[in-house]
């Protein structure tokens, strides 16, 4: 098998990149690494000295391949499925990678922030930091209910990387800050992200390492 992904099956962004691969049924072979360990820990840096995950490794055209948007680029350009995530169309293009943008920096961030503060020990909060993230989500809570008003996925009718990136996105950014009473139409794209059988296998596979989620 020519592909191997290096993740952990509670990581946001890995969820990113899982649901592009499930999504064109791509053969790959899943290493679930533990940061906590050092031998794996020092596996991955061998790979990318960063020693952030997703990392995709391609036997075949001997490349490694970080970042989760990189990864579905990748995917899309050499291992291409039904599925096409970023459209051919130029104009097409650079808005879908905007929308990908988006939800990795306006929604995941701030939600890695406030689940960041969660796991700070009580002498050390960031009260300023918390709301100014909260801000952020609500900001965006209303630009993505306006938008999706009139729409089944992210760019329309097409289900991409928008949709890839939103996935994680939302379904935390609802674990810290519930959308479900106040924008219904965010609530209602989420259902149907979570309906996609893709995302539905890594919520499906996540479960048992759901515990570790840092509750409020």
């Amino acid at each position: 098998m020519s592909l191997t992904l290096y993740y952990h099956p509670l990581s946001s962004f890995c969820w990113k990149a899982l649901i592009a691969l499930y999504e064109n049924g791509t053969p790959f072979k899943p290493v679930s690494v533990n940061l906590g360990d050092p031998d794996e820990r020092a596996a991955l840096l061998k790979l990318w000295p960063i020693g952030k995950f997703p990392v995709l490794r391609d036997d075949a055209r001997n490349q490694t391949v970080p970042e989760s948007s990189i990864i579905i680029d990748y995917l899309d350009r050499y291992y291409r499925g039904q599925t096409r995530f970023t459209p051919a169309d130029g104009d097409a293009a650079w808005q879908t990678r905007l929308k990908d943008r988006f939800y990795d920096l306006y929604v995941h961030l701030p939600t890695q922030a406030i689940v960041g503060n969660r796991l700070r020990p009580a002498g050390a909060k960031d009260p300023h930091g918390l709301e100014e993230a909260k801000a952020r989500l609500r900001t965006c809570y209303d630009m993505i209910e306006a938008e999706m008003a009139a729409k089944q996925w992210g760019m329309g009718e097409s289900f991409t990387i928008a949709d890839c990136s939103a996935s994680p996105s939302l379904y935390y950014a609802n674990r810290v800050l519930p959308f479900r009473d106040t924008h219904r139409h965010v609530a209602a794209y989420l259902d149907r992200l979570m309906a996609r059988p893709a995302f539905a296998r890594v919520l499906d596979e996540a479960k048992p390492y759901a515990h570790l989620f840092p509750e409020e």
